[in-house]
């Protein structure tokens, strides 16, 4: 039964879990200020919610699960206002950069924002001691053309990634679907796992060819570390590798599995073989993008996959088409990211700054 709780009572727990919450999110998003207003943001809830709920076991841990549920929220949201039309989302525009890597160029608009987000992916940096992606993404009025803010793309693209994996679970995995199994520790696959465990699947087995990274993650989530055929035969496979070479064969699928495969994200990467991709029953985040530089790609190409075998995850959380047919099918969702997802983050990220829950950095050109 929920306790009695008054203000007091959410304050002192304020100030005996504040400094964990802090840590924990600090490590999660790597900023110690963006760390301190999640966790201001969350105990803002928590004077609303505990007096009728009851103050949680642990409420640090409520308020880093809250602020991943969050994200999971207006990741969905997303999906649904490009799929109902109210939202717009021109193609990502690729700039080569041989033979180091990339840069992407992803314009969005809707509810009033505008955003242009330009990113990179150079797989080689963290041999040098750099992430793989950085980048910033401008946020205007949509109204007037007003620039408004400029946020982190490391940050954001993390935590919208790890988002679409929690979204595509709920709608394409079997109802009693628990178990999970991360292929790829890295940041991408660590924010995956974290947004799973949000959704409250688990528990889970973490793969990398690292054992350590795996380890990290696992020890993070109560969650264990193992081999690549452990996590592959879980409930929710969810693959973030950097797509060089397939790790989804046709063999180790089972019955009943659900794909995330997410690590795809551009011409030439793929992490199932086509032969993997054509038994199964096939979602994405975008056909269009998913077909020309996404795990469908190859599969498209060899003619084992046409337009007509796969259906946009928008489509089915809007109720256009249906989700999993049975519980014998295994369903795979191919994520390259989508621009409308870090559209809905920065909806969220302007909210919660006009509501004084979030600040900034002010720089005066």
């Amino acid at each position: 039964m929920p306790s009695e709780v008054d203000s007091l009572d959410v304050a002192a727990v304020f100030r005996r879990e504040h400094g964990r919450a802090v840590a924990v999110l600090a490590r999660s998003f790597g900023d110690l200020d963006i760390a301190e207003d999640a966790v201001q943001e969350a105990f803002t809830a928590a004077a609303r919610d505990w007096p009728s709920t009851g103050i949680p076991a642990s409420p640090a841990g409520w308020v880093i699960t809250t602020a991943r549920r969050k994200a999971i929220d207006h990741v969905r949201r997303g999906f649904v206002e490009y799929a109902s039309g109210e939202w717009s989302m021109p193609s990502k525009v690729y700039l080569q950069a041989p033979p180091a890597g990339d840069f992407r160029a992803m314009p969005a608009l809707g509810s009033g924002l505008a955003i242009l987000k330009w990113v990179t992916s150079f797989p080689g940096n963290p041999g040098a001691g750099l992430p793989v992606v950085m980048g910033t993404i401008s946020i205007s009025s949509a109204t007037d053309g007003r620039p408004l803010a400029l946020a982190d793309v490391r940050s954001v693209t993390a935590l919208r990634t790890g988002a679409v994996a929690a979204v595509a679970a709920q709608e394409l995995a079997r109802e009693d679907a628990a178990t999970v199994g991360i292929v790829g520790c890295g940041l991408h696959g660590t924010w995956a796992a974290r947004c799973l465990a949000a959704a409250e699947y688990g528990p889970g087995l973490c793969f990398d060819p690292d054992p350590e990274a795996a380890g990290r993650l696992a020890g993070e989530l109560g969650w264990e570390a193992g081999a690549l055929d452990d996590a592959l035969a879980c409930d929710v496979v969810t693959c973030v590798t950097p797509g060089n070479e397939p790790v989804v064969t046709a063999d180790a699928l089972r019955p009943g599995t659900h794909l995330n495969l997410l690590g795809a994200d551009g011409p030439g990467k793929a992490e199932a073989e086509v032969a993997a991709v054509g038994r199964c029953v096939l979602f994405c985040d975008e056909w269009n993008q998913a077909a020309h530089g996404g795990e469908l790609t190859a599969a498209a190409e060899a003619g084992v996959v046409s337009r007509d075998r796969v259906t946009e995850l928008g489509a089915v959380l809007t109720g256009a088409a249906p989700g999993r047919g049975s519980d014998a099918d295994i369903t795979l969702f191919d994520s390259t990211g989508l621009a409308i997802q870090d559209l809905a983050l920065c909806h969220a990220l302007m909210e919660a700054h006009a509501a004084g829950t979030v600040g900034s950095r002010t720089v005066t050109l």
